[in-house]
């Protein structure tokens, strides 16, 4: 089995949402349920979740998941999973899975490393699409948008509404998902990337790839979950998960 390592980086101080791991949904932590939905993948060979926050780790302790203590000086989730990745060195891919989506699906994180699995050139980097649904989220900056060359390689990522459809044609534009896979030794390489132009004024760290040359491959879905960024998000978790308890 190709030995592919998942790794959640979880902080507690968000910004918009302090404490955001260990708000409930339902009976069980939001943290909790992430690590369970990837324990669920057969490809991962090992799950982890990372962290600078005690009260995280304490957590994950308590539900029986495994924890790896990071620096709290990183700036973001994908430098935290770099740091976790060097303690793994027999690891092919690392996946990044958001602390934030406790619905995503085996399917999903199937999709997203899969060109790892396949054994022949193994891309720099992987990431996750959904069609757009262009009628609610083409002009919405909350919903990033992804145009994809012929094959399936990202050209650009943008919250603005791309591309311009000066004819009404179909155009290879996919809402993406906020989930990565890096090739282990190019993890390592892209958190030594410094920050670019495009990145800082789109607010999109994926872009930082892009702009330094390198690739990264779109992987498809059918369509997206819910991710929690804010209290109103949490709100709607708790209303998609209120059939279940009553059943």
């Amino acid at each position: 089995m190709t030995d592919i390592l998942a790794v959640i980086p979880a902080r507690y101080d968000s910004q918009r949402f302090p404490g955001k791991p260990l708000v409930k949904i339902g009976d069980r932590p939001m943290v909790q349920w992430v690590y369970e939905a990837a324990k669920l993948c057969p490809s991962f060979s090992k799950v982890v979740v990372a962290t600078d926050s005690e009260l995280v780790a304490q957590c994950v302790n308590q539900f029986g998941g495994e924890v790896e203590m990071t620096s709290s000086s990183h700036v973001s989730g994908t430098d935290r999973v770099a740091e976790v990745a060097l303690k793994y060195p027999d690891a092919v891919a690392i996946a990044n899975v958001q602390g934030d989506q406790p619905f995503v699906t085996t399917q999903m994180l199937n999709s997203l490393v899969e060109p790892y699995l396949n054994g022949e050139k193994l891309p720099d980097m992987t990431t996750l699409a959904c069609p757009l649904d262009k009628k609610t989220d083409y002009t919405d900056p909350n919903v990033v948008k992804v145009i994809c060359d012929r094959h399936n390689r990202a050209i650009y990522f943008s919250r603005s509404p791309i591309p311009y459809y000066r004819n009404s044609l179909p155009a290879p534009v996919f809402h993406h998902l906020g989930l990565y896979a890096f090739r282990r030794d190019f993890l390592a390489q892209y958190a030594e990337f410094s920050a670019t132009p495009l990145e800082e004024c789109e607010g999109l760290e994926q872009l930082r790839v892009l702009e330094h040359g390198f690739s990264i491959q779109v992987c498809h879905t059918p369509i997206a979950t819910l991710e929690i960024n804010t209290p109103d998000d949490l709100i709607q978790a708790q209303a998609l998960i209120s059939p279940r308890n009553s059943l």
